[in-house]
């Protein structure tokens, strides 16, 4: 009798190890690197294989093997907790599974539409609220940590003391100027973007590298029911999967990410091109090209020229990348490119993407609440010139 509780015991442990493995595995996609996935997915498969009998001796071996494979940030399970209480109270809202996915937006290939992980200045973010509130309301509310840097010690940056670390909120990296240890939120290539850290340079004490905050970026809900009900059109937001698409020889999925969030701009039949970062289209069966904005009222704003809009760059990629040079679309064959385009890895360098691989179109932004929050790609620019990028984006984005 003792022997068969035993037995049972060990394989709810089983169970339990193999459950946390596998949701290791899909809620952190975009953050575990590609070798760490497929040592998780190569785990999972042994984990399976597993008879209850051999659970206690399997468990010795493979739950040290799996920390060494993707070692817990600190704070971990309370950094999960919190996830999942936000997607949970997100879901009460609305209908969850077959119908809407929450998503996270990745990168800054969508801003100033959607934004990714980014800093907000604090002199001049077009939210009036922010930096008014205590700290814990401020990360509740909109996803902002507080990111202030001046210098205490004159020096120069020491490139060996730079490290990254995790908490339950986001990343952090710690660095020290002139003997002055410090430390802000983001990953090392953020902090660089944002406070203008450089090697080799002198920083005199008091300087303000930065004052402002890092925030976690917009989270979404995508419906995946109406691509199947009526024709998608230019100008839709849509998150597809990057199943098939290669960028250098290499597996889109591999380099940076299973899904895409991308703005549709050309669709099967259509024939593209952009000449003096304008782009045209003409549609199947159509004579002449039209500027896109002409065809599809939801481009005007990314020509607009303000508030970090740019419009469509040709210097760059595979594809469309030269001025004049065209590309037809195939019969289920969709052109995707981001609304950031200067920092955008999109259709210009992996091409079409097919039929297939389109999860739904972006519909509400539910987290943090700012001017963004609500249906998705509502608002129009802010009342500000683009200007010219530096260090990786545009500082009007920092506005926002």
């Amino acid at each position: 009798m003792f022997g068969f509780l035993k037995k049972r015991r060990e394989a709810k442990k089983l169970a339990k190890f193999l459950t946390e493995v596998r949701v290791r595995r899909h809620a952190d996609d975009d953050l575990l690197s590609a070798e760490q996935r497929v040592g998780l997915d190569a785990l999972i498969a042994e984990t399976a294989q597993v008879r209850p009998a051999d659970a206690a001796a399997f468990l010795e071996t493979a739950v040290p093997k799996y920390h060494r494979i993707a070692p817990l940030y600190r704070h971990f399970q309370i950094r999960a907790f919190l996830d999942l209480l936000l997607v949970v109270g997100a879901v009460a809202f609305g209908i969850r599974g077959l119908f809407f996915q929450p998503f996270r937006i990745p990168t800054s290939s969508m801003q100033p539409t959607l934004y990714g992980i980014h800093f907000l200045d604090r002199e001049n973010a077009s939210n009036p609220v922010l930096g008014k509130l205590p700290n814990p309301l401020n990360w509740l509310l909109f996803s902002a940590r507080p990111a202030k840097l001046e210098i205490q010690s004159p020096g120069e940056l020491d490139l060996n003391s730079l490290t990254s670390q995790g908490n339950f909120l986001s990343d952090s990296t710690g660095f020290r100027i002139g003997g002055t240890r410090y430390s802000l939120p983001g990953d090392i290539r953020k902090v660089e973007e944002y406070s203008n850290l450089e090697a080799g340079k002198s920083y005199a004490k008091g300087d303000l590298l930065c004052d402002g905050f890092l925030s976690l970026g917009d989270h979404l809900f995508v419906e995946r029911f109406s691509i199947y009900l009526a024709p998608l059109k230019r100008g839709d937001v849509i998150v597809f999967n990057t199943d098939g698409l290669t960028v250098d020889g290499r597996r889109l999925a591999d380099a940076s990410g299973f899904y895409y969030i991308k703005r549709l701009v050309g669709l099967p039949g259509d024939t593209l091109k952009i000449v003096g970062n304008q782009l045209y289209v003409k549609p199947q069966g159509a004579k002449v090209f039209k500027k896109i904005q002409e065809i599809a009222p939801a481009f005007e704003k990314i020509y607009s020229g303000k508030g970090g809009y740019q419009g469509h760059l040709n210097h760059m990629g595979r594809y469309l990348a030269t001025p004049g040079e065209e590309f037809k679309l195939g019969p289920d064959r969709y052109f995707m490119m981001g609304d950031n385009s200067s920092f955008s890895l999109d259709s210009r360098f992996f091409g079409a993407v097919p039929r297939e691989n389109l999860v739904g179109k972006a519909w509400i932004v539910f987290w943090p609440f700012t001017r963004r929050w609500g249906w998705v790609d509502r608002q129009g620019p802010i009342d500000a010139p683009t200007g010219e990028p530096e260090r990786g984006t545009f500082k009007v984005m920092y506005r926002q």
